[in-house]
C-alpha cells in the first residue's frame, strides 16, 4: 500500500547503510526521493537504479554534509526537482575515527559538528520556511547521546545538538501540523559500524541486547517509515530508541 504517495521527501546521507534503506522503503511506499550522497557516485547510482526497477523514484545529489554550504545546496536542489518537500529525513553523518579527546584534532571536531549540527541547523530552517502543513521531519541520532564510550566525543556531541534541535523545532512547528522526531539507532550492522569496532564489540554489543541481535538499516528504515506516514500524526517532539532493547 503505497501510505506516502505524491509525497516528496528529502534523505541526507542515502547511499549506502541505514539512509539507503530509509531511501527504498520511502519510496516502496510511494514517496518520490531526493537524496543526498558525500561522495560515492556509483553507490548513489546504484540506488537510483535500484528503487527504479522496483517501480519507484530517487534522484541522488551530491552533498558532503561536512562542507560548509553543502546542506543549504542539497535542500535548495531537492526543492527545484520536488516542487516541495513534505519528509526530511536528516541521517547523514560522516565516517570517524574513535579518537581521545586528548588526541582530537579541532579540524576533526569542526567537521562532525558541521555534519551532525550545523547542518541539520540549515535542513530544519529550511523546512521551517518552505515544508508545507502537515510535513514530516525525522532526525537520526544515536544511543551514544545516553549511552557514551570513550572516543566519540566530536560524534555524540553533534548528535546530542541535533536531539536538541529536534525538540526546538517540534515545538515551533507543530501549530502548522509539522512533526519532528528523533530516531535513535542502537548497534546497526553497517559499514561504519564495523569499520569503527573491533568484532568483540560487536559481540558485546549482541549479547548485551535484549533481542540478542545487531539491528538491520531495514529495522531502522520501517521506523522512519512510520513517522513520515499518516498514522504517525499525533507524535511529535519524541526520540524513538530503535535499539532493540540496548537503551
Amino acid at each position: 500500500m503505497a501510505v506516502l504517495r505524491d509525497r516528496k521527501a528529502v534523505v541526507t546521507g542515502g547511499s549506502r547503510g541505514i539512509g539507503r534503506a530509509i531511501v527504498e522503503r520511502l519510496a516502496a511506499d510511494g514517496a518520490e526521493v531526493v537524496f543526498g550522497y558525500a561522495a560515492n557516485a556509483e553507490a548513489a547510482a546504484e540506488v537510483e537504479r535500484g528503487v527504479k526497477a522496483a517501480g519507484g523514484a530517487a534522484h541522488a545529489v551530491r552533498a558532503d554534509l561536512a562542507e560548509p554550504g553543502a546542506a543549504t545546496r542539497l535542500m535548495e536542489a531537492a526543492a527545484e526537482r520536488l516542487g516541495t518537500v513534505d519528509i526530511l529525513v536528516n541521517n547523514a553523518a560522516p565516517a570517524f575515527v574513535p579518537t581521545p579527546l586528548a588526541d582530537l584534532a579541532e579540524e576533526d571536531f569542526d567537521r562532525a559538528m558541521t555534519a551532525n549540527a550545523r547542518a541539520i541547523f540549515l535542513t530544519l530552517r529550511h523546512a521551517a520556511r518552505h515544508m508545507p502543513d502537515g510535513g514530516r521531519v525525522i532526525n537520526i541520532s544515536t544511543v551514544n547521546t545516553v549511552r557514551s564510550s570513550p572516543g566519540i566525543a566530536a560524534y555524540a556531541a553533534g548528535k546530542g545538538a541535533l536531539e536538541q534541535l529536534s525538540l526546538v523545532a517540534a515545538q515551533e512547528l507543530g501549530p502548522r501540523g509539522i512533526t519532528v522526531n528523533i530516531v535513535s539507532p542502537g548497534a546497526t550492522d553497517t559499514d561504519l559500524l564495523r569499520g569503527t569496532n573491533p568484532p568483540e564489540a560487536l559481540e558485546m554489543a549482541t549479547a548485551i541486547t535484549p533481542l540478542r541481535r545487531l539491528g538491520t538499516p531495514d529495522d531502522v528504515a520501517a521506523v522512519v517509515a512510520f513517522l513520515a506516514g499518516p498514522d504517525a500524526r499525533w507524535i511529535t517532539g519524541q526520540n524513538i530508541r530503535a535499539s532493540g532493547g540496548l537503551v
